[in-house]
């Protein structure tokens, strides 16, 4: 059968009312969980997954896909909104959407976040028809050393992101990787650093320590009274004043594309995801734009460029799992069980034996993003009412979603305490100007560059010389050697030039001395 046929089976398929009404579930809880701090999509797939047993394979792809770049939406209103991550790939977010949104821009960050995760799912979903399946093909060549250069090239640019100094940016990556080693090694089953504390055994989870570091700390600073009066936001009353002016779209356009381009790719690697996907489109946007120091004060590009990989890299995450078998990450794990039970065996024949289910399921994303954009864009005027609430009201709202949300995650009060230290560990690191979000971005990373480590050093035998026999992770050991050396260099003529200038000055003042005319 020609691609066409494919194509009218899977248009067919999902556009039927029964699949409609599926995604448009999918679609709405994955919003809904996106927005509520610590209840992520992992846990949200893991709890449907015994009804999907009662839907056929296409339907139950198309809901739980729904909810995936459904919360990465999502995760976005609360960072926008009240600088609470609700999705560890909203972290970067943040930085300067939480800016804009104080700067009475929140319905311009909020709409631009809308438009660039709807422009980057339609590309993806037609991209994967044409070039999916040959990507997926080379992502096969991507075992444990080529994803553990990738992720250390991650970590090396891990203090780009942050508006602080490069010193205090390398401590918090640190202090986040320190994190990463607490809890059972995942390969050995050694426990590290939890000094027989039961709650200690799985770690730190990422929701908590976003949760604590940013909305407990950001409140505690509230409360101390530097930020007890904010400043006054701008309220928008009428949609087209939420909505991006000219010159914001012109500022987003090529990070929207760059940011779709790179979370493609990297959403088809084997566990690849949104999470580095939003992290390097914003370290991208920085390094490359002409005034890097507007990142950190509310720059729309480092919205729409890390909002766009984000859900471009989930989307894209299928192809792997339906051409090839591998899941990308745990949702997509839960995904492949559901599969499984169901008879469906995912790989290079599913296109041919499934169409329904495999072209159904990426028609669904393009049906997905349409009415996600039509589902929030009006309802930005909504989201935006958040600011008006008072902060004496909006706290306790926030400490009790927290609560509730660090509680649901493993049913155990130890998150909840580990979140009110780490939120008095926030507030501490604000009073020394120490930028959290390092740290957390370290913190994901250092936990995926540790198992993928340790599987390349079992592979090789325990030499690092498996990380050069490859030449894709070679290649990416030697892009991670060449930015130290840029690094370094910057840094070292920095110096010589603050140094020839302070000598400039110190030699000038005594000729300004001497040239002075007489009483």
């Amino acid at each position: 059968m020609d691609l066409l046929g494919f194509l009218s089976i899977g248009f067919a398929t999902a556009l039927s009312w029964s699949n409609i009404l599926v995604c448009f579930a999918g679609v709405f809880l994955g919003t809904v969980i996106g927005v509520l701090p610590g209840l992520g999509p992992t846990a949200t797939v893991s709890l449907l997954l015994p009804l999907t047993f009662t839907m056929n394979p296409a339907s139950a792809v198309i809901l739980m896909a729904g909810i995936y770049y459904g919360s990465q939406y999502g995760g976005s209103l609360t960072s926008i909104l009240v600088r609470i991550p609700g999705e560890s790939a909203s972290v970067v977010t943040c930085i300067d959407g939480y800016e804009m949104a104080k700067r009475g821009r929140a319905g311009a960050a909020l709409g631009i976040a809308a438009f660039g995760s709807f422009i980057a799912g339609i590309v993806v979903t037609i991209a994967l028809f044409f070039v999916g399946p040959v990507l997926a093909r080379f992502a096969l060549r991507f075992g444990p050393p080529e994803y553990a250069a990738l992720v250390l090239l991650g970590l090396l640019l891990v203090t780009q992101v942050s508006q602080t100094s490069c010193l205090n940016s390398l401590i918090m990556a640190c202090l986040g990787l320190l994190l990463s080693t607490v809890g059972v090694d995942r390969i050995h089953g050694d426990q590290r650093f939890t000094f027989g504390l039961i709650g200690l055994f799985n770690g730190f989870n990422v929701a908590v320590l976003c949760m604590g570091l940013f909305a407990i700390a950001e409140l505690l600073t509230s409360a101390e009274g530097r930020e007890n009066t904010p400043k006054p936001v701008a309220q928008p009353r009428r949609l087209r004043e939420m909505l991006p002016n000219r010159e914001e779209w012109r500022r987003s356009t090529l990070p929207i594309t760059r940011g779709t381009a790179l979370g493609f790719l990297l959403g088809i690697l084997p566990g690849g995801g949104a999470t580095i996907a939003s992290f390097a489109a914003y370290v991208m946007e920085r390094r490359i734009s002409k005034h890097p120091e507007r990142f950190g004060q509310g720059a729309i590009e480092g919205v729409a460029g890390p909002e766009s990989a984000n859900n471009a890299a989930a989307q894209a995450s299928f192809i792997p799992l339906l051409s090839l078998g591998i899941p990308a990450n745990a949702v997509l794990a839960v995904v492949l069980a559901s599969l499984l039970v169901q008879g469906v065996l995912p790989g290079p024949t599913l296109m041919t034996k499934s169409p329904d289910l495999f072209f159904g399921v990426i028609i669904s994303m393009l049906v997905g993003n349409v009415i996600l954009v039509v589902l929030n864009v009006p309802l930005i005027s909504v989201f935006v009412l958040l600011l008006r609430v008072p902060i004496s009201i909006l706290s306790p709202l926030i400490i009790v979603f927290c609560v509730i949300g660090a509680y649901s995650l493993d049913n155990s009060s130890a998150d909840v305490l580990m979140m009110v230290g780490l939120g008095l560990a926030g507030y501490l690191m604000r009073k020394v100007d120490l930028d959290p979000a390092p740290l957390v971005l370290a913190f994901v990373l250092g936990q995926i560059f540790e198992t993928a480590l340790q599987q390349s050093l079992l592979v090789g035998r325990g030499s690092l010389g498996v990380f050069l026999d490859r030449p894709i992770a070679a290649f990416l050991i030697g892009c991670s050697v060449c930015l130290i050396v840029f690094q370094a260099g910057g840094a070292i003529l920095a110096r010589a030039r603050a140094a020839a200038g302070r000598g400039s000055r110190n030699e000038s003042q005594p000729m300004r001395r001497f040239s002075r005319p007489p009483p």
